[in-house]
């Protein structure tokens, strides 16, 4: 089942046309991703969904309801997490989660919430006083306390370390097997294959692609690259005769060979059948961003 539907929408700031033309449905129990470099008309987008902004085209429904019409109905469903949330200044972590919570008829574990995010030694901290990071984890907890139906969460990861982010990506995978039905933003690549089941790449105010992160890299049909050093000379001969090979480059004692489909299962078969160990072997497979410069013509910016 759809729980957000959003068809040909449109945004406009004065002559820029943040969002040209918008469409697509995220699916119940998913983790949907929006993906694009910065500009592209990401942010504004969810704004729309989550009835911050005014869409100047199109219709937006979020499980049925109307973002702009039903926003006293849409905020018990719906978990913010903003992409630059403020608090004042000399509000603790504690008193935040209490305030939030007293908000919810039924509010989540807010002491479960904060030692997930890692933020429990930070309890009786000033909001003014927390790291970027700490503020963005304090942000994920607060669009979690209602135990929304669906979640928002704009540029989840920026400003966290490398473990925090990975530790803040076991939370969201944990909210999503919690029946949360899941809109990521984010221009991290890494985060966009590990987290998200679909993802709709846009640039420039408009949908390019809606697939999944493997489906998205297919469809550059970029090949992969598979370098090694091989126990003793290799017929050229024998490789580029493989069918899903279509070069082979030696030098200096290495063999880099391009090739697609199952190119590594071919090659290596091959090998193993003349007894040919390949040594120091690495293969570089296409990524996200090799499909998104492939789709757009430019990269992540």
């Amino acid at each position: 089942m759809a729980v957000i539907e959003v068809n040909g929408l449109q945004k406009r700031y004065g002559e820029h046309l943040a969002v040209a033309d918008v469409s697509f449905e995220v699916q119940e129990g998913e983790i949907f991703g929006v993906l694009g470099p910065n500009g592209a008309g990401k942010t504004t987008t969810v704004e729309c969904i989550e009835g911050l902004r005014v869409p100047d085209g199109g219709t937006i429904r979020v499980l049925g309801l109307d973002p702009q019409r039903d926003v006293t109905e849409l905020r018990r469903v719906l978990g913010v997490q903003l992409q630059d949330s403020k608090l004042p200044e000399r509000m603790t972590v504690a008193e935040a989660v209490s305030l939030y919570s007293s908000f919810y008829d039924d509010p989540a574990d807010g002491d479960a919430l904060v030692d997930r995010l890692g933020l429990t030694r930070r309890r009786d901290t000033r909001f003014g006083k927390l790291s970027g990071g700490q503020q963005q984890r304090l942000a994920i907890v607060l669009a979690l306390l209602g135990r929304p139906r669906v979640a928002v969460l704009d540029e989840l990861t920026t400003g966290l370390d490398p473990q925090s982010r990975r530790n803040t990506w076991e939370l969201v995978e944990q909210v999503r097997d919690d029946g949360v039905t899941v809109v990521l933003v984010t221009h991290f690549m890494e985060e966009a294959e590990r987290l998200c089941d679909r993802i709709a790449l846009i640039d420039a105010g408009k949908v390019v692609a809606i697939d999944t992160p493997s489906g998205l890299v297919e469809r550059t049909r970029a090949p992969q690259v598979i370098r090694f050093r091989p126990s003793e000379p290799v017929d050229e001969a024998l490789l580029r005769g493989l069918p899903e090979v279509t070069s082979v480059v030696q030098r200096d004692g290495r063999v880099e060979i391009t090739g697609t489909g199952d190119v590594l299962a071919t090659v290596t078969t091959a090998l193993a059948q003349r007894r040919i160990v390949a040594a120091e072997l690495r293969v570089t497979q296409p990524r996200l961003d090799d499909a998104f410069v492939a789709l757009t013509g430019e990269g992540i910016r």
